[in-house]
């Protein structure tokens, strides 16, 4: 049995008879009071965010939870489709279970999030960052690097991204999965 001084970000547990992932985690002490453990809860199997509060001590139902690595194959009727790279099994999610689906290209290896109690997979996670084609921007003018100007960019992928004004078509950039920014430029 686990209790909220186990509580960790990244974690998943069971809560209500839902799955939630902690994305932040703190304690509030008070001098007459006991202590309150509180958390920012995202849904796993299900697309809420909630703030939940226990008092310290209490009890939690933490989830095992795996990580295989899986290839983006093609996106259908059924969803998206995946493929595991070991077993060459293939999944296919829905997109309301995929991390920033804007940003999939064909043969991008992702995280399958399988919880290991049902054998099911949960949830699609993108690597935090990724390298993507710029296929449309305006050109840019030389000198354009002193200001933090954005213009917008399409992608390999199709998705929009806001680049400063110094990129220009058929360049590599590195984006942020998790925001949709611009991070760098990427030298081939």
């Amino acid at each position: 049995m686990a209790n909220t001084s186990d509580i960790s970000r990244g974690m998943i547990i069971k809560l209500d008879g839902s799955l939630y992932s902690v994305v932040e985690f703190g304690e509030n002490k008070t001098a007459r009071a006991a202590a309150k453990v509180w958390a920012k809860l995202k849904g796993v199997d299900n697309s809420r965010s909630i703030e939940k509060t226990w008092n310290s001590g209490d009890t939690i139902y933490p989830v095992r939870v795996e990580r295989k690595t899986f290839q983006f194959l093609y996106k259908d009727e059924s969803g998206y489709n995946f493929m595991d790279t070991e077993t060459f099994e293939q999944i296919a999610m829905q997109e309301t279970l995929v991390d920033s689906p804007q940003f999939l290209k064909d043969g991008q290896e992702v995280s399958v999030l399988i919880n290991t109690e049902s054998d099911q997979p949960m949830r699609v996670e993108l690597p935090d960052k990724i390298v993507l084609l710029v296929t449309y921007s305006e050109p840019g003018l030389r000198g354009d690097t002193a200001t933090r100007t954005l213009k917008q960019a399409t992608v390999e992928t199709g998705a929009s991204v806001n680049v400063p004004l110094f990129v220009n078509e058929g360049e590599l950039i590195r984006v942020n999965t998790k925001t949709g920014e611009y991070v760098e430029r990427v030298k081939e």
